[in-house]
């Protein structure tokens, strides 16, 4: 090799580390000014508590503040659409909800494809459902509500919280596996959902546990079975749905994400921090209140989550025909 060429390649090395170096110094120095975490749903619901809570760990252990905005509006894609159009810099942060998964299949035209738009960060919590009825249902167990409801039709009220959302895509999978047919009403929210399961104008409903677990405990809402794969500790003597149609599962999965194309090294960095504060007895006290289980897990081990998760409700939204 000439000399001339030796130098040529050494000029080349060195200005090639040259623009690394600003790229690994920059993710060496991450974060240096503050965090968004986009909420695609209002404050002081779940989704918003999980973000603060995970917002001020961040904070705490990374030296800048991770500050929470609230999206609401058109079921979190409106928050969805604002993250994927951020720059993949990871100062803007998606709080990933179960309405991210479904989305996907139940708007026919989105501005964005979450799989390919958003880079799975980590996760941070999954909860469960419960499959309830109001007391004048004259049932007491998944089995004998399944043979009830075959004989009695559409008479039975489904609640939900509104056409595709988890707790109406739940039921619709119940209809599925089981053959039986229910009349869904949906409504603008959970909370009214609830209040009606409570005061009889509808019969059954699949409900997030942490909304329903002290009327199931003071005994004003009877529950069938839990839609996890485990049963739950805090109501240990009822059974899993799954107990008596195997495959039933029905949770939901929340976490952080980032705009696609958000360096490794950064998300590696959140993804540890996370999982770090996720270990922390006082957050997990905190999740166990909302009655949700840690989950923990490499950047990978989400994306593979949320791929089943938005394979799953696929098919259950157009095997059912939800519409948004």
């Amino acid at each position: 090799m000439t000399l001339a060429r030796r130098r040529l390649l050494k000029a080349a090395a060195g200005a090639a580390a040259l623009v690394a170096a600003p790229r690994i110094a920059g993710a060496q120095a991450y974060p240096n000014r503050p965090v968004r975490i986009i909420v695609g749903f209002t404050a002081g619901g779940p989704t918003d508590l999980l973000a603060r809570m995970i917002g001020q760990w961040l904070s705490d252990h990374l030296g800048q503040q991770f500050v929470v905005e609230n999206r609401p509006g058109a079921s979190g894609n409106i928050a969805t659409e604002a993250v994927v159009n951020a720059p993949p810099d990871g100062y803007t942060l998606l709080l990933v909800a179960p309405a991210n998964t479904i989305n996907a299949t139940l708007f026919d035209k989105l501005n964005f494809n979450f799989i390919r738009d958003i880079a799975p960060v980590a996760g941070m919590m999954r909860s469960l459902y419960v499959m309830e009825v109001n007391l004048s249902v004259p049932v007491k167990t998944v089995p004998e509500f399944i043979a009830y409801a075959k004989a009695n039709p559409g008479t039975i009220n489904m609640a939900s919280a509104g056409s595709g959302t988890p707790q109406h895509i739940a039921g619709a999978m119940f209809e599925m596996m089981t053959g039986v047919h229910m009349v869904h009403v949906p409504y603008r929210g959970a909370t009214p959902a609830l209040t009606d399961l409570l005061g009889g104008q509808v019969q059954i409903m699949f409900d997030n546990m942490a909304s329903s677990l002290e009327h199931i405990r003071a005994g004003r809402l009877r529950a069938l079975g839990v839609t996890a794969a485990t049963r739950f500790d805090g109501l240990p003597d009822v059974p899993t749905v799954a107990d008596f149609v195997p495959g039933f599962e029905a949770s939901a999965q929340f976490g952080i994400g980032a705009p696609a194309g958000t360096p490794a090294a950064l998300i590696d960095t959140l993804n540890r921090e996370i999982n770090a504060g996720l270990a922390d007895p006082q957050i997990r006290a905190r999740l166990a209140e909302l009655s949700g289980a840690v989950l923990t897990g490499s950047p990978a081990d989400y994306a593979r989550l949320i791929a089943d998760e938005t394979e799953k409700w696929g098919k259950v939204i157009k095997a059912a025909n939800i519409k948004p």
